[in-house]
């Protein structure tokens, strides 16, 4: 029996590396503790549930977090396998049904025979070795202090905020309209289109709404990527036409030309039921977001199925904490995984569960896995574990913290280094052969 590996926490990077774990020959422990106790935000049985957004962002190429799914898809990721089962439509952007992506993980999980699922609260990090540490960043208070204990101080944190969803048949069609931007795909979104004369009666609403009470709240500690759409609106008038209201590349059929501002609706299930606002985050009280969305023209009788919450995401200092395959430091055999290391994003979260169990199991099994910056599975690993970050924040994937696209790679490839997005298909490429070399050297070496 090679070493059992205790795995907790089933979000995304918990289930992918124990799923990786087993299907290299290793027994798995997976700790989780719903249905026993929930998170704020976390309302949903099963495991892997997303409680931002249903969407994994681009599928292109040409974005860094496309390159990552397609590297993931080529080692055998489940959660990729689960999102390619589940998927939606959402233009150039990969979006799931929630609960049957949840469900296919689960499912998959459960049924492994290498995979011992157990209930409960984790507490403290285990004794044991190995062990993997991935309740994300929401993990229990508990738990959050036993780390925090063990590494000294609080560490990062912000808070991060998640988005309404309303039911698709109390949109108002009349005064909507179906179109993905720039036309990319079907038209896969629900377009609310305003005027001049809405859009700034709505801003003033916003700017002006009463939030819900959040213990420590301060707008400088919102993560970028999910700032509150009420916090955004704040920076000035025309900051939401310019985020996640921008008309550009829509064009309202009523009128024939590009709306002054436009909310986003992307579909939430499978079923086509439910349409989550697109960069609506808020924390607004619940009866405060009621009464302000519902003066966009096409939501004027919506009904909220879920209202948008704030909470605290807690990071470890990764880079003074983690080395390069997300095993402690000072610590042999405890692994942490998942956005509490400071990746930020489900994709993001699920690449670092995939990598840890991958270099875990190389261990247990003798032998040798690893990637460097040429893949953005290897370039995110490098980045949460590197020691010159003094100033260290979370991050998502990106071309700029991957190997560096040379100027010699650039005259043989016949392209100019400042065209950036011939520039980034070329990275991508690169990485996925690379990435090829290793998947084919591993079959060579097991046939």
């Amino acid at each position: 029996m090679k070493n059992k590996v205790i795995v907790v926490g089933a979000g995304l990077a918990g289930s992918e590396a124990a799923w990786q774990l087993a299907s290299a020959g290793i027994p798995v422990e997976l700790w989780e503790m719903k249905p026993e106790k929930h998170s704020p935000v976390h309302v949903y049985h099963g495991f892997g549930e997303l409680v931002c957004s249903n969407s994994l962002r681009s599928g292109r190429l040409e974005n860094a977090a496309g390159l990552i799914k397609e590297e993931l898809r080529r080692f055998g990721s489940l959660i990729m396998e689960a999102a390619d089962h589940t998927r939606v439509e959402a233009g150039g952007a990969l979006a799931v049904d929630r609960e049957g992506f949840s469900d296919y993980i689960t499912a998959k999980i459960k049924n492994h025979p290498l995979i011992e699922v157990k209930y409960g609260e984790v507490t403290s990090i285990p004794e044991a070795r190995p062990c993997i540490i991935a309740a994300g960043p929401l993990a229990s208070d508990a738990l959050s202090d036993d780390i925090a204990q063990k590494f000294g101080g609080e560490g990062l944190h912000f808070y991060d905020a998640v988005a309404p969803i309303v039911a698709f048949d109390s949109i108002d069609k009349e005064t909507s309209f179906l179109q993905s931007r720039y036309d990319h795909g079907e038209g896969c979104y629900i377009n609310c289109p305003l005027n001049e004369e809405e859009y700034k009666t709505f801003w003033k609403a916003l700017t002006e709404a009463e939030e819900a009470e959040v213990h420590g709240f301060e707008d400088s500690k919102v993560f970028e990527g999910c700032m509150p759409v009420e916090v955004m609106a704040r920076r000035g008038e025309d900051t939401l036409r310019f985020g996640p209201m921008k008309p550009v590349g829509l064009t309202d059929p009523r009128t024939g030309e590009e709306p002054y501002a436009v909310v986003q609706l992307r579909q939430d299930n499978a079923a086509g039921s439910l349409y989550n606002l697109v960069g609506f985050q808020t924390h607004l009280k619940y009866g405060e977001q009621k009464r302000v969305f519902s003066m966009i023209p096409a939501l004027k009788n919506a009904e909220f199925v879920r209202y948008g919450v704030m909470h605290r995401n807690t990071y470890i200092h990764s880079p003074s904490i983690l080395d390069g395959d997300y095993m402690v430091k000072n610590d042999e055999g405890l692994y942490f995984a998942g956005q509490i290391t400071g990746v930020e994003g489900y994709i993001e979260s699920t690449a670092s569960g995939f990598y840890a169990a991958k270099r875990l199991a190389a261990k247990l099994n003798g032998t040798e896995f690893h990637l460097d910056n040429r893949s953005a599975i290897g370039a995110l690993a490098a980045y949460v574990s590197d020691h010159r970050l003094t100033k260290f924040q979370p991050m998502n994937i990106n071309y700029g913290i991957m190997a560096e696209y040379t100027r010699e790679e650039a005259k043989s490839d016949g392209i100019k280094r400042s065209n950036k997005p011939l520039r980034n298909v070329k990275i991508a490429e690169r990485s996925l052969r690379y990435i090829d070399e290793i998947l084919n050297r591993e079959r060579e070496e097991n046939a």
